[in-house]
């Protein structure tokens, strides 16, 4: 059984994947707080369903591309099982996960055909450095994707070195930068990557942009 928050239809908002429509499957439950965390309602709640009940209400949406979030997915290890049958049934999986230890699902016992979203958090955050899964993100692949969420300048010159360094963050992973929706303006952000001539993905919420008063169901 897992216990999940929601399942919905949803335009993706964050990922190389934003814009296309998909059903979201949020589970409940977090064991981080990120200063900035905009899904706080996902901490506690939800419903306990199987595998098969999650998956008879992904095909009752109709649309080919999944997105596994949370709250923290990982933290069920059920989720292995609602995985396999996704990518069985030929669906595109995209997990979100803010790539932290203290999980019991490591990112390399994943289905390989499940494109991870590693939120790597930045010390604006409020989550020390020394949490975050970096042997996890040393497996990452070319489908995958690093986000990076800005909180300031201070949070976008500590994503930049670590973009630049490469020693920590893998190389050959795609890596998005984003500020936090309401705290940096978001054109400040695209001007300091032009400046320094970062060679990342520029992001904003898109969901943020088209519903930005609703909480949860976008």
């Amino acid at each position: 059984m897992l216990l999940i928050k929601e399942i919905y239809p949803a335009i993706l908002g964050e990922s190389r994947l934003s814009g296309e429509t998909c059903a979201i499957v949020r589970l409940t439950g977090c064991h981080r707080r990120c200063r900035y965390c905009d899904t706080e309602y996902a901490f506690s709640g939800g419903r306990r369903l199987t595998v098969a009940d999650v998956c008879e209400q992904v095909r009752g949406i109709g649309f080919r591309t999944v997105l596994v979030t949370g709250g923290e997915p990982l933290l069920q290890r059920e989720l292995l099982d609602l995985l396999h049958v996704l990518v069985g049934d030929r669906y595109r999986v995209v997990l979100e996960t803010s790539g932290t230890t203290g999980v019991p699902l490591r990112l390399d016992e994943l289905p390989a055909e499940v494109v991870r979203v590693v939120d790597v958090k930045t010390p604006g955050s409020g989550i020390d450095v020394t949490e975050i899964d970096w042997d996890g993100l040393a497996t990452l692949g070319t489908d995958d994707e690093v986000k990076i969420v800005c909180c300031d300048r201070a949070d976008y010159v500590w994503a930049r070195d670590e973009v630049v360094r490469a020693d920590r963050l893998p190389r050959q992973v795609p890596v998005t930068l984003a500020p936090v929706w309401g705290e940096l303006e978001p054109r400040a952000l695209a001007e300091w990557i032009l400046a320094d001539r970062l060679p990342v993905r520029f992001q904003v919420q898109l969901h943020k942009v088209v519903w930005p008063d609703a909480e949860g169901g976008v």
